[in-house]
């Protein structure tokens, strides 16, 4: 199961329900897909096929959305 935490453009930011511990946040489009880790810092973990440009927004998304996504994240494997 990977949930949808939102979409933003052609961008779809998720999480997979059976992996690691540690809050982080994929991220796909048609061009690849990325996973960016949220604590202690929003920080790049993997990349596959996104530009720069496409990270620095999607980072910058995922900055501005951080409180949030970590709230679904606590929520989802609460239950």
């Amino acid at each position: 199961m990977s949930p949808t935490v939102f979409r933003y453009k052609g961008y779809r930011f998720f999480f997979f329900s059976l992996e690691e511990e540690r809050v982080h946040i994929h991220v796909s489009c048609p061009s690849g897909e990325a996973k960016f880790w949220l604590e202690p810092i929003v920080a790049l973990q993997e990349n596959y096929g996104l530009s720069r440009k496409e990270l620095g927004e999607v980072q910058k998304v995922i900055k501005e959305r951080r409180d949030e996504i970590i709230s679904t994240w606590k929520k989802h494997f609460k239950s």
